[in-house]
């Protein structure tokens, strides 16, 4: 059993703190983004990945979509918060789809935090697996509360949009970047942090870490009493590992940021270790490897902070937009883009 993307003849819409972004694709042997936008988001329009200001959002939303007409209107939205669940389970091999759907639905009942009609439900089939108890067919439950879907799918309904589906962004992250064969753990830091770790048979693990480039810039805008943009912008200027000292300009203000920096990785570092060490005890694979990629990637030397804090190898990777993009970075639509497309089992 192997795993393909194909495209969704959809725009992906990936929603998170700090930002909205939009990108369609074209999938030939691999993914690239064909056009792509993003706009900025108020502080608390979003917060935590739900949705703080409803209106606000879809204000922003409509005026996104007004000044990209060629996006279309048809959305495969991102969502990425600690409310959402997500479980493996190991089932007995089943052939028929509709007795798996039954046996997913029982079993969840069983082991989720949330009574099954206040959630959305759905699961990924990883296939067939080896176990001390024999083969056993082995998906990944993800399940969120009604509510909080609703008031994102509300939001984006008022701004014209029709939703072809609702999707978890780890899941689309991996879809963008592409799974490697090994356990690997894949990280996008933006506004939040989305973790996953995953090999050729999809993804075993995912969860959201509260740590990410908005938090940062949210605490230096506060720190050095900077508006929340120029804050975002100090953090791709300074970068780690480089003395502060050394920079060209406001000395005080880089010392500051870097001072956020090297906190905020250590912090993100911390979760990772513990996704890690999480991952490891309920009998996953070690994971020698750490692939980056959101607007993180475009902090100087954000990576090897990363890689000196874990003693793991971290890799920066994002889309390929084959400069088709203009003014657009291809770090901000990552996620958007593999919610553009969807994953089929061949």
């Amino acid at each position: 059993m192997s795993r393909r993307a194909r495209t969704k003849n959809v725009t992906g819409l990936e929603i998170e703190p700090g930002s909205i972004a939009a990108a369609k694709v074209t999938v030939n042997g691999h993914i690239t983004v064909d056009q792509a936008a993003v706009a900025s988001l108020e502080p608390n329009v979003v917060r935590d990945g739900e949705v703080g200001d409803a209106a606000a959002l879809t204000e922003a939303l409509k005026g996104l979509f007004k000044d990209h007409k060629d996006l279309g209107k048809k959305v495969r939205v991102g969502i990425a918060n600690a409310r959402i669940v997500v479980r493996p389970l190991d089932l007995p091999p089943m052939s028929n789809a509709k007795e798996l759907a039954a046996a997913v639905r029982f079993q969840a009942a069983e082991e989720l935090p949330m009574p099954l009609d206040q959630a959305v439900l759905d699961y990924q089939d990883m296939g067939i697996i080896e176990t001390p108890e024999g083969p056993r067919q082995r998906v990944v439950v993800v399940a969120a509360r009604r509510d909080m879907i609703e008031s994102v799918a509300g939001a984006v309904r008022s701004a014209g949009l029709k939703i072809d589906g609702i999707d978890l962004s780890a899941f689309a992250m991996i879809r963008a970047l592409g799974p490697d064969a090994e356990p690997t753990l894949y990280v996008s830091v933006g506004g939040l942090t989305n973790l996953a770790i995953a090999d050729e048979r999809g993804c075993s693990f995912t969860r959201i870490a509260p740590t990410g480039l908005e938090s940062m810039a949210a605490d230096v805008a506060e720190r050095c009493a900077l508006p929340l943009p120029e804050a975002r912008e100090w953090l791709t200027r300074v970068g780690l590992l480089a003395a502060p000292e050394k920079f060209d300009g406001d000395a005080e203000t880089a010392a500051m940021v870097r001072t956020v920096l090297d906190s905020g990785v250590r912090k993100l570092s911390g979760d990772l270790r513990f996704s890690l060490d999480f991952h490891q005890s309920a009998g996953g694979a070690p994971v020698q490897r750490v692939v980056l990629t959101g607007p993180a990637t475009r902090v100087p030397n954000f990576a090897a902070g990363l890689e000196r804090e874990l003693g793991i190898a971290v890799e920066e990777r994002v889309v390929d937009a084959e400069g088709a993009l203009i003014g657009v970075d291809p770090a901000r639509v990552t996620l958007a883009a593999g919610l553009a497309i969807e994953e089929v089992l061949s």
